[in-house]
């Protein structure tokens, strides 16, 4: 008895807890997705790239402070249409150095190595969207270096919900690619760095009030 006695308190206690315990704001449910326009929230979007060196190991960055906007209606998904804005001056690494390269000006007025030190904004345009259940194919035009060329992003849906902070409906997507920089007139290194680069796209969207 004594012993029933002194486990109704953890009884009593472990429902509260589980009651008391915080919900995420979003979740992978397409049910809480509302039609309407969005626009990117710049602060929780990047893009990061990937690519092989030397063929030791990968090397990674990001970019950040992406803009755009999303037209989206759960009713008719194919109907959406994305733009995406990346300042590729803004590219970002672990190293500094690397970063530096990125953006350094052409050696004796020759062509920069990648980027340069004044490159202009990459833009991604969507032509059509196909929707398969919370997954996507979305194929577009993605100008990069002043070249713009098709690509694909294979997205993903990742949650939707209000923001708790500044209460604005959000809906999140993870997406993936492959381009080939020398399509877009960066060749600096290549075969010794890799020519395609590997896109991992995370990026949240707020509706527009």
């Amino acid at each position: 008895m004594r012993k029933i006695f002194l486990a109704l308190p953890l009884f009593i206690a472990v429902p509260l807890v589980a009651q008391s315990a915080p919900q995420m704001p979003g979740t992978m449910d397409t049910s809480r997705v509302t039609a309407g326009n969005y626009t990117v929230d710049p602060s929780h979007t990047l893009v990061g790239w990937r690519v092989s060196h030397f063929g030791f190991n990968d090397y990674f960055g990001i970019f950040g402070d992406a803009t755009g906007t999303l037209t989206l209606d759960p009713k008719k998904p194919n109907a959406s249409k994305v733009e995406i804005t990346i300042p590729v001056s803004k590219v970002t690494t672990a190293s500094t150095g690397l970063t530096g390269h990125l953006l350094r000006a052409g050696k004796d007025g020759g062509k920069p190595d990648f980027f340069g030190p004044a490159p202009a904004d990459a833009k991604f345009v969507s032509k059509a969207v196909t929707v398969n259940g919370t997954r996507a194919l979305v194929t577009g035009d993605l100008t990069l270096n002043g070249i713009t060329k098709p690509v694909r992003l294979d997205a993903q849906f990742s949650g939707a919900g209000t923001n708790p902070f500044n209460k604005k409906e959000t809906v999140g997507f993870h997406a993936t690619s492959v381009i080939k920089r020398s399509n877009f007139g960066i060749n600096y290194g290549i075969p010794m760095v890799t020519d395609e680069v590997k896109l991992d796209i995370s990026v949240a969207f707020e509706k527009a009030s």
